[in-house]
């Protein structure tokens, strides 16, 4: 599933749940510019996915099709399937990582992001003699993540472990640029292919 797609259905969805959302809204809810949103906007109503109408104070009313209620259906489908076979394909090379580890004798881990990534890792990892010591996360810290709670990457100094396995999903070889500036030897740092 490409990016368009996916923003594709995160308007749909929201479409759907708010029939005025703003652009503005829209845009940091996606993550991207205030003119892109306007561009998908126009551009689906185009495809006749929705109707737009006017509402009080220079605001618009998004009105779902039934044409834009089966895009969303088929894309809401299809992104099932790709976190499916994500999930599938993490699990596998999860199973891979940490054989290999625990034959090496890495049997404490900290896991570097709180994402998606992080939970299948944590569900992996029960499987395996390796005990997860702590989950650290630069946006996250503080928050709760299973039964941790996420430390700033500075911890990393106080933590007793063996590796770090990258768990989060954007820009891995950043994170690990970043690993690798506060100190800590490649060779104590995991990431998945």
């Amino acid at each position: 599933m490409d990016n368009q797609d996916l923003r594709t259905l995160k308007i749909l969805e929201e479409i759907e749940k708010d029939k005025a959302p703003s652009q503005r809204y829209l845009a940091g809810k996606l993550n991207i510019s205030l003119g892109l949103v306007n561009s998908f906007l126009k551009r689906l109503a185009q495809k006749g996915f929705f109707k737009i109408t006017s509402i009080p104070k220079n605001r618009v009313k998004y009105i779902l099709t039934p044409k834009g209620a089966t895009e969303k259906t088929r894309l809401t489908y299809k992104y099932i399937q790709y976190s499916f076979q994500f999930y599938k394909t993490a699990r596998h090379k999860l199973r891979v990582l940490f054989s290999g580890l625990s034959a090496n004798g890495n049997l404490r881990i900290v896991f570097y992001g709180a994402s998606d990534l992080a939970e299948i890792a944590y569900i992996s990892l029960q499987e395996t003699p390796i005990q997860l010591v702590g989950i650290v996360d630069d946006k996250k810290a503080g928050d709760i993540f299973m039964d941790f709670v996420i430390s700033s990457p500075d911890r990393l100094k106080t933590i007793s472990y063996d590796k770090i396995l990258i768990t989060g999903i954007e820009e891995p070889e950043e994170v690990l640029k970043g690993i690798l500036e506060k100190g800590i030897l490649r060779s104590k740092v995991a990431m998945l292919e």
